[in-house]
């Protein structure tokens, strides 16, 4: 199997060509092209492993290799199939440093796809692919535009003829060696361990040349092989496991690297409210990700964690976040990053980049629109996780998005990278860097129309503080430099910054982490986790006392029905990578002692006629269980595919209406990142239970069987708010605003005026619990004494902590289950109009034994109290407050504050000032009610 490591498959921007939208012979320059060559034939020579008893050379000589090579063809090639051993993804892609690179590790065949991607194999596999013409291959070598390097989904396949030994005798190695012990970098002062970091950093910098430089503030990094400084491909994914792109390579079946743990995705995680299970799922993702980088399979950063909060229902993107709630986002981001990165900022396992700043969470329009949202928004909301990812998780990297914020696109917008990011927050460690969306450089000019040229705008975008490209205009930089729009002291400030993050994950010298191998993949420990993760995120949204059904139960003849009954891929979701297994609900419940299980697809998730419903029917006629799974995937939900409506499919509505015609007992499970309105579901008395899945991924179907079951209690939280139908007709998608307006009934559980089918935190259980207050606040706070008492915890902000509240829990039902104690806040202070309330603390206990009790701990800090004003400060303000346990307030407690309010947290100007300094005319958008692209 080959790699789905691909720029369409798991895009940031899903159509790779459009990084090639200005390609041709000017991009370098005659000039340029002769002297890249030159680079790239020099790259070759350095050596390619590092020995035991390495010896530093300052040249390559005596490792020259020079491969024969015989062109084979252009053949489409729709599932990357054709070779897939080994990948080198570089921006100085060429067919010679091609076959170089794979002849040299003893394959005898290679070929490029997408225009920077080199494939090496021993034999090439032509069962998905087909020959075509060689005007197809028609993407053009960035530093040689007069040869052809491949294609979206088509390889330029060459066939090497001297390959160095046989790699499928195993006398090839892939392993990453640590620059600084290959040759000839080791001879330059980067790789003296006498200076500082900075040092050779700085030296480093000052040893590339123009053009080199160029080349290495794009994600297909070329490196320099004057210096014997390796290509590297920045782009790799890790959202909920280590994913296909660009930078990431799935080895074949059967071999090392195949294949790493595939966990639920971040939307089910996130109902699970369990901050230990995100800690740990980001330490075997940032411990897996180390390791295919150790093998040569992938690099060192990671682009994850998304975390923009899922504000409208039909984003197609929901799926890979934590949820509606920006509390929980924060939380989420404070533990999945430091499980990614380690402990230690100078000595990390990974670098993960928070993505993507900011107020971006639709598809539609994504590349040109702007989003205007008020400063008191931009604080309470579209700013927070993004603070707390930067100052309290110490992020490696942040990715600036597609949209423009203010009229600013956001990779050009200095209020977001310069004052708010590195200036009020902090991001300003020598190794801390920004990185571009894909393309969305390039979008500055073609969609926003920001600037008037394309060089213009890889211009604003560097000088604003986009350190790196995913894309290929900053290969422009040499013209912005010729007409004085860009500086090589921001250029070397921009590579300063990236050499030295790759030194904080041992790039040059290697670190604690570089012993990590493939034995520390999907180990089953780290199984077992992804196990975990996908039942406790479960959510029982309606039963009548059919579930659980039992260990052992007298149903026989089970009838599994619905599109999602036989899923395995399908069940993983977007930004995902291939696990050891992937497990359907099928096998799980044909596996099942005592069960004859009758299955039957029934329909598609987005069918257009009934075809198939009436044989499912038929096929559960006998059955004395009906499990129905269906919902949505990423036919409706996706990168660049925002949805519709919020309707339950038609035909999986009709499907489901005959199903529970037959009178047997039936559950509903719905798969899905996005909520549907379940409303006809819930008044159909023919339904008995219903079970929200998620994309619970490799052991989806055991998950869900063993839920199903009460073998593990079910007890997950919805984590968005699941909406009427009518709602999307009721608010207008392009609508940034949180607080109902004249375009909208409100967004989120805080400023929804409407009445949900099922609100936010909505969660059932299989038991019942009683609880009690142990610990409460005080019933008054003079809110000076409280800012001044607070003081001795050091600077107060938002992480101030205030008290701590505790309650107990006690099983007063029949069977053993877990609880996610939510607690939530309102108050009749502040700003007009008052949120509903809000989540202000949870926390999740496990395991709570029939007649058994356990006490939840809920702290609260100042930033429970505090909610932004019209500048965007964050205040506490005096007033009556309530505390509430769950939405149905099962505990409530109320307490005042009196005095003056007070500010404990600013945001720099008050927004986006009207006019910045640029070396280029600019147009400043107006915001935008349409789709721009």
């Amino acid at each position: 199997m080959t790699s789905k490591s691909i720029r369409d498959t798991m895009p940031e921007q899903p159509d790779y060509i459009s990084l090639q939208r200005s390609t041709d012979d000017k991009m370098l320059g005659r000039n340029r092209t002769s002297a890249l060559r030159l680079a790239v034939t020099s790259l070759l020579t350095s050596s390619a492993l590092a020995q035991s008893n390495f010896t530093c050379q300052s040249s390559g000589a005596g490792t020259t290799y020079n491969a024969t090579s015989k062109y084979l063809g252009c053949y489409l090639d729709p599932s990357v199939s054709i070779l897939g051993a080994v990948k080198l993804s570089t921006i100085a892609m060429t067919p010679e440093l091609c076959t170089n690179f794979c002849g040299a590790r003893g394959y005898s065949y290679a070929g490029i796809n997408f225009g920077t991607q080199c494939f090496c194999d021993v034999q090439a596999n032509f069962a998905n692919a087909q020959k075509t013409t060689d005007g197809n291959c028609s993407s053009k070598c960035y530093t040689d535009p007069t040869q052809r390097c491949g294609a979206t989904y088509v390889e330029s396949l060459y066939q090497v003829t001297n390959p160095q030994g046989n790699a499928s005798t195993g006398s090839a190695s892939n392993n990453f060696i640590p620059a600084c012990q290959t040759s000839p970098l080791c001879s330059h002062q980067v790789c003296n361990t006498s200076l500082s970091t900075a040092d050779r950093v700085a030296s480093l910098v000052s040893e590339l040349e123009l053009e080199e430089k160029i080349l290495n503030l794009v994600d297909s990094a070329a490196g320099s092989g004057r210096l014997g400084l390796p290509p590297y491909e920045w782009w790799n994914e890790a959202t909920h496991g280590v994913g296909s792109a660009p930078g990431v390579q799935f080895a074949h079946i059967g071999s090392n690297y195949s294949y790493a743990t595939s966990f639920p995705s971040p939307i089910l995680t996130a109902a699970a409210f369990d901050d230990a299970l995100v800690r740990a799922i980001g330490e075997v993702v940032g411990r897996e990700g180390r390791a295919f980088g150790n093998g040569g399979f992938a690099g060192f950063d990671y682009w994850a964690p998304n975390m923009n909060a899922f504000r409208d229902p039909r984003w197609g993107r929901g799926q890979e976040t934590p949820g509606e709630d920006i509390f929980r986002v924060q939380n989420y981001v404070k533990n999945y990053v430091p499980g990614l990165q380690g402990p230690d900022a100078d000595q990390k396992q990974i670098i993960a980049t928070c993505k993507h700043y900011a107020v971006y969470d639709v598809e539609t329009g994504r590349y040109g629109n702007d989003n205007d949202p008020s400063v008191q928004d931009l604080a309470d909301y579209y700013l927070a996780a993004f603070k707390t990812c930067v100052r309290d998780a110490h992020v490696g990297s942040v990715m600036c998005s597609y949209n423009a914020v203010g009229g600013y696109p956001s990779c050009a917008n200095e209020y977001l990278l310069e004052e708010v990011l590195r200036e009020h927050w902090g991001f300003d460690s020598p190794s801390s860097y920004v990185v571009s969306d894909c393309g969305a450089v390039t979008d500055i000019y073609q969609y926003h129309n920001f600037t008037n040229t394309e060089e213009a705008a890889a211009s604003v975008a560097l000088n604003a503080g986009t350190d790196i490209e995913c894309g290929s205009s900053y290969l422009k930089l040499n013209a912005s430099l010729a007409d004085g729009q860009v500086t090589i002291a921001r250029m070397d400030q921009a590579l300063n910054r990236l050499y030295s993050a790759l030194f904080t994950v041992g790039y040059f010298d290697g670190n604690q982490y570089t012993s990590l191998d493939f034995s520390d993949v999907a180990t089953p420990d780290a199984q077992n986790l992804a196990y975990t993760a996908a039942h406790e995120g479960m959510t029982l949204l309606q039963n009548n006392g059919l579930l659980p059904l039992g260990e052992t139960n007298s149903y026989k003849n089970v009838a599994v029905i619905g599109p999602y009954a036989n899923a395995t891929t399908q069940m993983q979701g977007d930004y995902s990578g291939t696990p050891k297994y992937l497990r359907s609900p099928l096998s799980a419940f044909q596996n099942q002692s005592g069960w004859n299980v009758t299955y039957a697809m029934g329909t598609l998730i987005n069918a257009f006629n009934d075809s198939g419903i009436h044989a499912a029917v038929d096929a559960a006629k006998n059955a004395d269980l009906i499990v129905y799974l269906g919902g949505i995937d990423g036919t409706l939900e996706n990168e660049q595919l925002d949805r519709l409506n919020l309707t339950y499919p038609s035909y999986q509505l009709e499907l489901i209406s005959q199903l529970a015609d037959l009178n047997a007992p039936m559950i509903v499970v719905t798969f899905g990142g996005g909520q549907l309105d379940h409303t006809p579901i819930f008044n159909n008395s023919g339904v008995d239970s219903v079970v929200w899945a998620g994309y619970p991924s490799q052991d989806g179907g055991p998950a869900l069987l063993d839920v199903l079951l009460g073998k593990q209690s079910i007890a997950g939280r919805l984590p968005v708010t699941q909406y009427p139908a009518s709602y999307a007709n009721e608010t207008n998608i392009f609508d940034i605003a949180l607080r109902p307006n004249v375009n909208s009934t409100g967004r989120t559980y805080k400023w929804y005026t409407g009445v949900p089918v099922r609100p936010f935190g909505f969660g059932m259980h299989y038991t019942t619990f009683s609880f009690t207050w142990d610990d409460q606040p005080g019933s008054h706070y003079d809110i000076t004494e409280l800012i001044a008492a607070s003081q001795n915890n050091g600077p107060i902000n938002d992480n101030t902590p205030f008290t701590t509240v505790t309650a107990t829990v006690q099983n007063t039902g029949n069977h053993t289950s877990d609880y996610v104690g939510l607690l939530f806040l309102s108050s009749d202070s502040g700003p007009l109009p008052l949120p509903n309330k809000s989540l202000v603390s949870y926390s999740r206990l496990h395991n709570i034994t029939v007649g058994g009790s356990d006490q939840l701990i809920l702290p609260l800090t100042l930033g429970s109290l505090a909610r932004a004003d019209v500048n965007g400060n964050l205040v506490v303000y005096p007033g009556n407050y309530k505390l509430m346990l769950d939405n149905d307030a099962c505990l409530e407690y109320s307490f005042t504050l009196t005095g003056d309010a007070a500010i404990i947290e600013t945001l720099p100007t008050q927004g986006p000032r009207s006019q910045y300094n640029f070396t280029v005319p600019v147009n400043v958008q107006a915001p935008s009610w349409q789709a721009y692209s």
